[in-house]
């Protein structure tokens, strides 16, 4: 009868929310997981090809790399009816992730007038924000992502659902959310007025210039704003956090905003010299 009872208490509602069949306190769950697995997968690769480790998140505060969390739920959201076929899998992988890491590309150069990356220099790209190579790349992660590793995610999260009721772990999962999205704000914060003060400082000839200097002129001319943002999110605050922000020109000149700080080193410890940077 406990057993029962037990188990009654760790049944989840019959209504749930769900998008194309998963849950969104699944979804949530994924973001969380591959956005960690993501900013883990980053420094490595930062360390393999740069030779530092440095900051490779999305986010000021939490170890959270979004790209790779949004490009995972939406694979597993919209790639769940294609894992029968590897060649559907792949396919799929390529447009979806491309359609993705475009979309957030965008949205930071649109929304806050920086580039998180940059594919110019590779053939076969599409104003920078996609190409070929990752393309590819998108369709083997999916493959990988959803053959092998979001089975793996899937027994763990099973696994905790027997161990942790649905209220604790939805409270969990809530919570978490929350703070992430807080983080997302506060850091989106801290990058629009580094960027208006590298703009306004170096006098750098970009689009919406005239805003973005009303903008610095407001927020700096406040004491307030101004002692707390030089002692939180100062430039080397920043720097360190985002070692490869940059902007773009009205001429199409990208400018890394490292370059306009040379006394600053962008990355926390050097570990070994490469003759290539990437």
């Amino acid at each position: 009868m406990k057993e029962e009872k037990v188990e009654e208490k760790n049944k989840e509602p019959k209504k749930k929310f769900k998008l194309l069949k998963v849950s969104i306190w699944r979804i949530i769950a994924y973001f969380i997981i591959y956005s960690i697995i993501g900013f883990i997968l980053e420094t490595i690769f930062g360390l393999a090809t740069k030779g530092v480790l440095e900051s490779r998140k999305s986010f000021l505060y939490g170890p959270f790399c979004a790209i790779y969390g949004v490009g995972a739920c939406v694979m597993i959201i919209f790639l769940k009816h294609f894992e029968k076929s590897k060649k559907s899998l792949f396919i799929g992988g390529i447009v979806v992730g491309t359609i993705t890491e475009y979309a957030v590309s965008l949205f930071g150069e649109l929304m806050l007038q920086v580039k998180w990356w940059d594919y110019s220099n590779l053939p076969l790209n599409i104003n920078g924000r996609v190409c070929l190579l990752f393309s590819v790349i998108w369709g083997i992660l999916a493959l990988i992502l959803m053959r092998v590793i979001n089975p793996i995610i899937d027994k763990f999260l099973d696994f905790l659902k027997e161990k942790v009721t649905v209220k604790v772990s939805r409270a969990i999962l809530g919570t978490s959310f929350v703070l992430i999205a807080l983080d997302w704000i506060v850091s989106t914060i801290a990058v629009i007025l580094f960027l208006t003060r590298m703009v306004a400082q170096n006098n750098l000839n970009v689009d919406n210039k005239e805003l973005i200097t009303k903008v610095y002129n407001i927020a700096y001319s406040n004491e307030a704003i101004s002692n707390f943002t030089y002692k939180y999110w100062g430039d080397e605050r920043l720097l360190k956090n985002f070692p490869d922000l940059k902007t773009t020109d009205v001429n199409g000149n990208i400018i890394f905003f490292k370059d306009l700080l040379p006394n600053i080193q962008p990355y926390y410890v050097k570990v070994f010299n490469v003759n290539k940077q990437y």
